[in-house]
């Protein structure tokens, strides 16, 4: 298949729109159209459920999405290594995070990244504001979402997981909850921002009816990691992503508790995304650092257990 029609369908999944994608590639929309129809002809498969207002994935769409960009990925990851044998990776690479995330799980890959990378430096960028890359000058970028609006190039990392988790402690002295809507007459931790802050859905399994519940509890956060913090303190049940608990839930110090249930306060089906401001002429340092950390993240990035503080 055409590299280019493959690029060209993994940018209209990811930014919503055939003039979105024609934006960022600087074409004709009628390109990219023609494009992705071409794919379809090809896969015998319809990609997109088109209308006058909307766009949105087929089931056949969403299952050719994951295999498209993987093969996009192992093709500039390749392309990296390749460099790499025969050219130093040099210069400074800005590498943006959300504070936790950075702290979480970058921090500790740094010891890594300056072994590999001898002649590279690293500035860690850490906000949790959506930051302008080009205003910024911010070549590489982490980003948890659903699905990145941005008109920006993105990459996978990493699926994410949500759990509702509190301490044994707590479950000691408050008991069990034995449906997640139970939740919503206990004293929740809850991050300030919305939907988190006032209600979580919970479900089996995909296909399976959506339980909404609604939470509350005086003690809020704006900050994920201080939230995690004190979820570990036992001051009650969090939502929290698996990034940043998986130590604690794989030591016992904190417990899913519903570990049967996928749970969400946005969309299941969230990820950690690599972000950068084009695909043309992506300098060696950040196809390196995108291929060593989508290497890591396959063999899993297991960041530092939290402690209690």
């Amino acid at each position: 298949m055409d590299l280019r029609n493959l690029t060209l369908f993994c940018d209209v999944a990811r930014l919503g729109s055939f003039a979105a994608a024609a934006r960022a590639h600087g074409c004709d929309p009628s390109a990219v159209s023609r494009a992705v129809a071409g794919l379809e002809t090809e896969l015998g498969a319809r990609l997109f459920h088109r209308s006058t207002r909307s766009l949105a994935l087929t089931e056949a769409g969403r299952l050719f999405l994951t295999a498209a960009q993987d093969a996009i990925d192992g093709l500039e990851g390749a392309r990296a290594r390749l460099s790499e044998a025969g050219d130093a990776v040099t210069g400074t690479l800005r590498l943006g995070a959300s504070v936790s995330f950075g702290q979480i799980v970058l921090v500790p890959l740094l010891a890594e990244i300056r072994a590999r990378f001898a002649d590279l430096s690293v500035e860690l960028i850490l906000s949790d504001d959506n930051a302008d890359l080009a205003a910024e000058r911010i070549d590489l970028a982490v980003r948890l979402a659903p699905r990145v609006q941005a008109d920006v190039i993105c990459t996978r990392l990493m699926p994410t997981r949500y759990h509702v988790a509190a301490t044994p402690s707590w479950i000691d002295a408050h008991g069990r909850p034995d449906r997640p809507q139970a939740l919503g007459e206990l004293d929740c931790l809850r991050l300030t921002l919305s939907p988190f802050s006032d209600r979580w859905l919970f479900r089996r399994g995909a296909g399976d009816p959506v339980i909404e519940v609604p939470v509350k509890g005086n003690l809020s956060f704006s900050n994920p990691r201080a939230m995690a913090d004190a979820m570990l303190a036992g001051l009650g049940p969090a939502l929290v992503p698996d990034w940043l608990v998986s130590g604690p839930l794989a030591s016992g110090g904190a417990i899913d508790l519903f570990a049967d249930h996928e749970v969400t306060a946005t969309s299941f089906d969230t990820a950690a995304w690599l972000i950068y401001p084009s695909r043309a002429h992506l300098p060696l340092k950040t196809r390196a650092m995108i291929a060593f950390l989508r290497e890591r993240a396959a063999r899993g990035l297991h960041p530092e257990p939290m402690s209690r503080r």
